[in-house]
């Protein structure tokens, strides 16, 4: 009989709040450990064992293991043991199960009860680092609250826990890096932060809040509008300049819902709670479009823009302001500008009226030397290709005639005229190469693409093939995986002239 067993998982159960289930498998990995350290002090070997405990009566039973395998490992030999000899104790045995032998117990005396305490402490931790890991990992992308416990070499501890749970292991670590440059905080502050990850490391459960992300201020406008939560108003983009200036792109989802006046609140009530978190950062509200240029428009405020020009295949704005206006629309270091092409996703170039007009102007004369070449047109005609924003023969051969209809200068046998001379001079090219390497033989390039292709000087199947997959999706929009077969079967013709 063994009641100081029972004893001891009795109290150290309700001593650390954890079922009898935990305690009883410690005790049981004690006792099993004793065991193998006295194996390898009298007899020299390094073996597996198992100890069960009859919850009952107290009483337990030890077992040494071996795992039965095909081949034994030399420094696992006194923990293995090959099927054929294992099968001749158990014939119903295979490989991966394990083979027991009863041997005798050792007695749990006062030294062994320690060493099962300490077992107990190190399992009651690791259940509580697993329980923590499994609270938190859904809450990644979420607010976190907590209050400041220390502050080493620039980072910052949160206590998470509640404020009278003593020894809580629910703390959360804010890195230098991820903290508003100049911000004071202090021990005992109450503060804020967004979860960007959850790790389980052998130290313990991390879990890494930052205050520089976009997505925290986007989590606090949640907090502090009620129609972002309800749906009536979207926030779809953030950028920021932490602690100095960021711009939210917003979307109203209710006609008769002002978005913009929404997060901004009675007397701007909502956007100075969340720039007061954010130490008093300065936070432009853009009202989001689906046309690019316009919602560009809006993301340059206060700037207004006078014209913008658009290229879609590199997806780069030209934007011209007034030159009174040129240092507001770029910012303090170009702040301005580099928000609002974050929050836009596209590459923005700003500058004057008249360096805007003179870009055009020489852009305009290249390009209608290129069709006075190319197509053998007049300079009037030239200079209306270019004014309309044709940028190649591929482009004039393959517009529709509903657009081409739309330009006032040109009627019907001018159009078609056009039209014709450009598909000649395609086809002009395309004889030059081999009917083989035309990049029509490739059966995932569509018309667009070809046409883009083309635009970049990318006229064979020989010219992909020479291209890298990234090359590639730099022109046309593919997946990954279709631009490498794309590519591959591209060099395919190399392969089969060699």
């Amino acid at each position: 009989m063994n009641k100081e067993i029972l004893l001891v998982i009795e109290t150290v159960s309700n001593e650390k709040n954890v079922s009898k289930e935990v305690i009883v498998d410690a005790v049981e990995h004690a006792l099993a450990g004793a065991v193998k350290k006295k194996f390898r002090l009298n007899q020299k070997q390094d073996i597996e064992a198992r100890v069960t405990i009859d919850l009952e009566t107290g009483n337990y039973t030890t077992y040494r293991r071996w795992l039965i395998v095909d081949e034994i490992e030399d420094e696992l030999e006194d923990q293995q043991i090959l099927l054929n000899d294992a099968v001749l104790k158990n014939k119903d045995l295979k490989i991966g199960d394990y083979l027991e032998e009863e041997v005798a117990s050792i007695k749990f005396g006062r030294i062994l009860a320690q060493a099962a305490k300490n077992v107990i402490v190190q399992k009651v931790r690791d259940a509580e680092r697993s329980r923590i890991v499994e609270l938190y990992l859904p809450k990644i992308g979420q607010l976190i609250f907590g209050i400041v416990k220390r502050v080493e070499k620039g980072n910052v501890y949160i206590d998470l826990g509640m404020p009278d749970k003593e020894g809580s292991m629910e703390e959360a670590i804010i890195l230098k890096e991820n903290l508003i440059p100049r911000e004071a905080i202090r021990p005992g502050d109450r503060l804020r932060g967004f979860l960007s990850d959850v790790q389980s490391e052998t130290r313990g459960p991390q879990l890494y809040i930052t205050r520089k992300a976009p997505e925290f201020l986007v989590e606090l406008f949640k907090l502090e509008v009620p129609e972002v939560g309800q749906g009536l108003i979207e926030i779809l983009g953030a950028a920021r300049d932490p602690g100095l200036r960021a711009k939210i792109s917003v979307k109203s989802n209710d006609p008769k819902l002002d978005a913009i006046g929404a997060c901004v609140g009675m007397r701007g009530s909502r956007v100075q709670s969340v720039s007061n978190e954010l130490g008093g950062e300065r936070i432009d509200i853009i009202m989001w479009d689906e046309d690019p240029a316009k919602f560009v428009i809006n993301a340059m405020s206060p700037a207004e823009v006078l014209s913008i020009v658009v290229d879609e295949e590199k997806k780069i704005m030209d934007i011209a302001v007034s030159e009174d206006q040129l240092s507001q629309a770029i910012g303090r270091g170009g702040q301005n500008v580099r928000l609002a092409s974050e929050l836009t996703g596209w590459e923005l170039n700003v500058m004057s009226k008249e360096e805007a007009d003179d870009k055009l102007t020489e852009e305009n004369k290249k390009l209608s030397s290129l069709f006075m070449e190319e197509l053998n047109v007049d300079q009037d005609v030239a200079d209306v290709l270019a004014k309309e924003g044709f940028s190649s023969i591929n482009e004039i051969a393959y517009c529709s005639l509903e657009e081409f209809n739309s330009i006032e200068d040109f009627d019907t046998d001018i159009i078609n005229e056009l039209r014709k001379r450009a598909l000649d001079k395609l086809e002009l090219k395309k004889g030059k190469l081999d009917k083989d390497n035309l990049l029509s033989n490739i059966k995932e390039l569509s018309e667009e693409d070809i046409i883009k292709l083309n635009n970049h000087d990318i006229n064979s199947i020989d010219d992909v093939a020479d291209l890298s997959v990234a090359e590639l999706l730099d022109v046309i929009e593919l997946s990954e995986d279709i631009a490498g077969k794309i590519i591959m079967e591209a060099r395919e013709r190399w392969i089969n002239q060699e």
